[in-house]
């Protein structure tokens, strides 16, 4: 496993990052989650990202349960706050002072941990000012419940607006979170360039287009039982996009491209993002253990810039670029 600095920070993670975002407490039952989280540990992963609103909290609970006993110095553990979880009331959802603190105090109790090395805000909030959410996250810090913060699908802008405040209040943000992968590419015009400049990392969710890029969904044939495709909890939707036949089609081309460089589909969809100098961990999930040996093979995997070239010329025309894909979640009724 190779390691790589997160943001402007002295904090190191995992290249690659173990998320059980769609598995755990959900798909997958809790002692093959844990056993996928073994293997994890066993293949080099340190870096662990979850979220309290993933299965409704029972995430964090798998993952606390499944680390237990293991170094906590060791690990770095991620997780977030936005959604609403609970009994999702009326205070139960956004960035608000007293959601955060509620919801850092559980997930702290759930992960069984004394504090998260990285406390991320999922999405932006449009309802609450941004002033009272990153002083909560400054005193989350002091007290010790959380080492560093970071955002999740934030705009160019709205990241310039919220490190601008960290710094006042004694803090900085280091890292995002969005969505990048060979077939989303929306974060590069502008959320990259202003992250260079201002010191922060990528931390990427689905790299593998929710399992589009592994190459085991064919052009013109019914998805495979069992794939994320055909799952009725949440999987199937989050797919549909990609589940067209000029993209299903696009996708078979990379194959030979991933033979050639000897490397097997899945390991060169998340090779390719790490390609990235701004993105320092790819998310991968699993809902087998096996699964996650091969996917941290991808670490430290140099692609030489004509496999980059071909990789483009087989996909890259079929890739969404528009930053205005980056968005929070509309402003709510009042």
């Amino acid at each position: 496993m190779e390691f790589r600095y997160l943001g402007n920070s002295g904090f190191k993670v995992s290249e690659i990052t173990f998320g059980n975002w769609l598995t755990h407490g959900s798909q997958v039952e809790n002692d093959v989650a844990t056993q996928c989280v073994r293997a994890a540990l066993d293949a080099g992963i340190s870096t662990f990202d979850t979220a309290d609103v993933y299965a409704n909290t029972a995430a964090e609970t798998v993952l606390g349960e499944a680390l237990k006993g293991e170094r906590r110095e060791s690990l770095e553990i991620f997780t977030k706050v936005y959604g609403p979880t609970g009994f999702k009331g009326k205070n139960d959802l956004g960035l608000s002072r007293k959601h955060i603190m509620d919801s850092v105090n559980g997930s702290l109790r759930r992960l069984q941990t004394d504090y998260i090395d990285l406390y991320q805000a999922h999405r932006y909030d449009y309802e609450t000012p941004l002033e009272e959410t990153m002083q909560a996250f400054a005193d989350i810090v002091r007290q010790g419940k959380a080492l560093y913060i970071g955002v999740s699908e934030w705009t160019a802008e709205q990241i310039r607006a919220g490190h601008a405040l960290s710094k006042e209040l004694g803090f900085q943000l280091i890292s995002n979170q969005p969505q990048y992968s060979m077939l989303w590419r929306v974060i590069e015009a502008e959320v990259v360039p202003a992250s260079e400049e201002l010191g922060l990392s990528q931390i990427v969710w689905s790299p593998m287009a929710q399992g589009v890029l592994s190459g085991k969904y064919l052009p013109g044939q019914p998805a495979p039982e069992g794939s994320r495709a055909t799952d009725d909890k949440g999987g199937a939707k989050m797919i549909e996009r990609w589940m067209r036949d000029d993209v299903l089609a696009g996708v078979q081309e990379l194959k030979p491209i991933a033979d050639e460089a000897g490397l097997t589909m899945p390991q060169l969809a998340v090779a390719w993002v790490l390609q990235n100098p701004n993105v320092a961990s790819a998310i991968v999930g699993a809902s087998r253990p096996e699964q996650l040996a091969d996917s941290a093979a991808a670490a430290g995997v140099k692609l030489e810039p004509e496999v980059m070239k071909k990789i483009d010329d087989a996909i890259g025309a079929l890739a969404e670029r528009d930053p205005a894909q980056t968005k929070s979640p509309a402003k709510r009724e009042a």
